[in-house]
């Protein structure tokens, strides 16, 4: 058997609700429900595979169903020694985590090359940072909205602008400004706190988000999903920022083979060259402007929730092309060895 440890870093004890601020609690709820369904459909997707053995991390705050294989940290337990010592005890780990304040790099550490299940560490390392991405994607000629600095409103083109973390997760801590003075100070606020924020110019369009399989020099374009975003208005302390909210995705909506799927199927391979170490699964958050077509906001070195879309639609097979991707081998009880790149485990529907 291959055993394998699933972990959720909301779901797994990452995060104490009760910790939370009054304001954040209703994100952080919304998050720790989107992490659930993510490692809820890995978890299942790796049940189906004969040869598999797969435990999830719990947290205090739910209780698994009976028979269900989980573990949890101990009491003073940190995150990172919890799943270092659980991964010990499997032959991978597969772990969902966002990139802010190098969470995924950390775990990345605690795991080891040798068990992780995910991208190349120097991936994770460029990826983490919105800016650093811009610039090394804008390199390849691939179009982006670069990082700016703050300065006089005559330097910049009309427009909004947005502040936003720059190893942030998702629409977090993500605000819309129509005056660019309005965002420099909201930027000047937070880097004197230093809270690492980016900023850069709103791009108007559809929002979009790409599902890549990544092995080696082969990338395949999984779906094309419909990202759903929404403005809405800030508190009255930030009377002149908007808040951007991600309310969900709506999986494989575009055809890849019409001609919108087409120009997003080449830009999906134009990234994943430009940036080594993608492995696995990876998503691409794309707005698809209407003058200038798809522009790259940021890039997911991880599992996304479009994946549990796709587990429901497609079934176990992706997760047996993801662990072929990086070179897992499953013995098959009674079986013998058998290798799941095999075309038993093809991906497209």
């Amino acid at each position: 058997m291959t055993k394998i440890f699933v972990y959720e870093y909301l779901t797994g004890g990452g995060i104490d609700p009760a910790l939370a601020g009054e304001g954040s609690l209703a994100d952080l709820s919304a998050l720790i429900v989107e992490g659930r369904i993510m490692r809820d459909a890995l978890v299942a997707a790796l049940r189906d595979i004969d040869g598999v053995e797969v435990t999830f991390a719990t947290s205090r705050f739910e209780t698994p169903a009976p028979g269900d294989a989980h573990c949890m940290a101990a009491p003073g337990e940190s995150m990172t020694a919890f799943v270092a010592r659980v991964a010990r005890e499997h032959d991978y780990a597969w772990i969902i985590a966002p990139e802010c304040d190098g969470l995924l790099l950390q775990f990345h550490d605690a795991v080891g090359t040798a068990r992780w299940l995910g991208c190349a560490k120097e991936a994770i390392r460029l990826t983490s940072s919105k800016s650093a991405t811009a610039a090394c994607l804008a390199a390849h000629g691939i179009a982006v909205t670069p990082a700016l600095e703050p300065g006089p409103a005559s330097a910049q083109p009309e427009g909004r602008w947005v502040v936003k973390p720059d190893d942030g997760a998702g629409g977090l801590d993500t605000f819309v400004f129509d005056r660019f003075a309005d965002a420099c100070a909201e930027y000047e606020a937070r880097a004197a706190a230093a809270r690492n924020p980016v900023l850069q110019a709103w791009v108007d369009g559809e929002p979009l988000s790409l599902s890549l399989l990544c092995r080696g020099d082969e990338t395949e374009l999984l779906s094309i999903n419909r990202q759903q975003i929404g403005i809405s208005e800030a508190d009255a302390s930030r009377h002149a920022a908007r808040i951007v909210e991600f309310d969900g995705v709506l999986v494989d909506r575009i055809d890849r083979r019409g001609e919108q799927g087409l120009v997003l199927e080449a830009l999906a391979q134009r990234v994943a060259r430009a940036i080594p170490g993608l492995c696995g699964f990876v998503g691409i958050d794309v707005v698809w402007h209407p003058r200038r077509g798809p522009v790259v906001i940021e890039v997911n070195p991880r599992l996304t929730v479009a994946y549990a879309g796709l587990f429901a639609a497609r079934g176990s097979g992706l997760a047996r092309a993801l662990l072929a991707a990086h070179g897992v081998r499953i013995e098959r009880c009674g079986a013998g060895r058998v290798n799941p790149a095999s075309p038993t485990f093809e991906v497209r529907p």
